[in-house]
């Protein structure tokens, strides 16, 4: 017997396109009852850069700048998901029911992909993907091959459209 779907976790990147992923979120949650669980992931600041700034700066002012900058882009993110699930659910008046929430979190993508689903409990994991270069449709994004590699649960790759579609992140 295949597992009810009741939470399922969106891990979006806000590219371009990646709302066109989200449609996908919200028609799954609508077939199946569930949440929705919207993830970003700021991505942590790598060691070498780390290393820089502290060469030329003061730990302190590279932290309160650091705890600045999160804020600022955590607010900015839930304006622009704010909107966006506001169009969805204007748009589909029944998608109103479906409880939908944000989460946050600063880290490395994958893992915070895949610590987040446990953590809420997600059934389902659904992620948009992108190709570039001249092999992107042979291979799956970085991030992607990482959480597919790592989880136990069931994962929806949605390749996202190259052209625009109706609505993007980047218009919020």
């Amino acid at each position: 017997m295949i597992p009810k779907i009741k939470k399922i976790l969106y891990a979006t990147d806000l590219s371009k396109n990646s709302s066109y992923a989200f449609r996908y979120a919200v028609n799954s949650a609508k077939r199946h009852g569930a949440e929705v669980i919207i993830l970003h992931v700021i991505e942590e600041i790598g060691e070498s850069a780390r290393s820089i700034l502290q060469a030329y700066l003061d730990p302190k002012y590279i932290e309160e700048k650091s705890k600045e900058n999160i804020t600022y882009v955590k607010d900015r993110i839930n304006q622009r998901l704010s909107v966006f699930y506001d169009k969805i659910r204007a748009e589909e008046p029944e998608f109103e029911d479906t409880k939908v929430s944000t989460v946050l979190c600063v880290g490395y993508p994958a893992e915070e992909i895949l610590r987040q689903a446990d953590k809420l409990d997600c059934d389902a994991i659904v992620m948009g993907t992108h190709g570039k270069g001249l092999l992107g449709h042979t291979f799956l994004g970085s991030v992607t091959k990482r959480v597919l590699r790592r989880t136990r649960k069931p994962v929806f790759i949605i390749p996202l459209p190259k052209e625009e579609s109706d609505l993007t992140y980047h218009d919020i």
